[in-house]
């Protein structure tokens, strides 16, 4: 699922959380988004800073524009983290199995359709890199699980 950052007015869809996300909301559900309680000029702001949206004066109600603007969310595609600022010293793109190795040593771990939407793989190759690149050829330990986000992975540490 991911996590929409809300910057100023800025939406940006976010396969995983953000590393940086200091000054930008944070949202992963419609439900926080109704929390939230933004003022109706703010909601319309970001309404008007979408992409190929039709620029609007006023919402209806607060209801209207959360379902209106949830929707447009769910249409942005997630931004990949190996994009042109995101290079190493010498000026490559990190590689897909870095971008995976990092995202199964957060605590929380990553789930399946996280993976795939950092990757761009289908989700058959991510499961075949953690078996066979992650658990045999580089002999990490990793774990899963089911939890309330669906299946989770992670690389845990090994015992001494």
């Amino acid at each position: 699922m991911p996590i929409y950052e809300i910057r100023d007015d800025e939406v940006i869809a976010h396969a995983t959380a953000p590393s940086s996300a200091k000054d930008a909301l944070l949202l992963r559900s419609r439900q926080e988004f109704e929390k939230l309680d933004l003022p109706m000029v703010r909601l319309v702001a970001i309404w008007n800073a979408l992409p190929g949206g039709t620029p609007i004066a006023k919402f209806e109600d607060r209801k209207t524009a959360v379902r209106r603007l949830w929707a447009a969310f769910e249409t942005l595609k997630p931004a990949t983290r190996a994009s042109k600022t995101n290079r190493s010293k010498d000026g490559r793109k990190p590689s897909k199995q870095a971008d995976l190795i990092s995202l199964l040593r957060r605590p929380e771990g990553a789930t399946l359709e996280e993976l795939v939407a950092t990757t761009g793989w289908q989700p058959h190759s991510v499961r075949g890199a953690l078996s066979g690149t992650i658990r045999k050829k580089l002999g990490l330990d990793l774990s899963s699980e089911k939890s309330d986000r669906g299946r989770v992975y992670r690389i845990v540490a090994k015992a001494a």
